[in-house]
């Protein structure tokens, strides 16, 4: 288990993973400019200063929805999906450990009680947004990889 892991399916990325040990040493941007959601970690050394600052408002034109999710407490599994709804992988969580959901579909079992902080751009569409299938794997027990 890496820390920083990519989760891919036939080119298509589907999820990265940033684990609850991942510590970088300076500013660093998990995913790339291009990206609907826009994932790093900002770090400054003690008695530093950032300028204060306004964001402008900015016309943008953003398709889907991507989520970030950061499990404060508990363990999950997350099963991923192409977007066909195929089964492609899956992996555990932890606490702290980050997930940024690029594309195709995810599901997750929850092992115990767990709290996840979700981020996702807004507003809220309702429940039209997403679209839900079945899959076997919501009963079958998948080792950590």
């Amino acid at each position: 288990m890496g820390i920083k892991e990519q989760i891919e399916h036939n080119g298509e990325l589907l999820a990265l993973i940033i684990r609850a040990n991942y510590n970088p040493e300076k500013t660093e941007f998990i995913t790339p400019e291009t990206f609907k959601q826009q994932v790093g970690f900002i770090v400054y050394d003690a008695n530093k200063d950032i300028e204060p600052h306004i964001h402008h408002e900015m016309p943008r034109n953003i398709k889907g929805t991507s989520e970030v999710l950061i499990l404060r407490n508990g363990h999950v599994r997350v099963d991923f999906y192409s977007q066909k709804k195929n089964y492609t992988e899956s992996r555990e969580l932890f606490p702290g450990d980050v997930l940024i959901l690029v594309s195709g579909g995810h599901g997750f079992h929850f092992h115990e009680r767990s709290i996840f902080l979700e981020i996702k751009q807004g507003p809220y569409i309702g429940v039209q947004e997403k679209e839900r299938f079945s899959s076997t794997l919501t009963k079958r027990k998948i080792k950590p990889r």
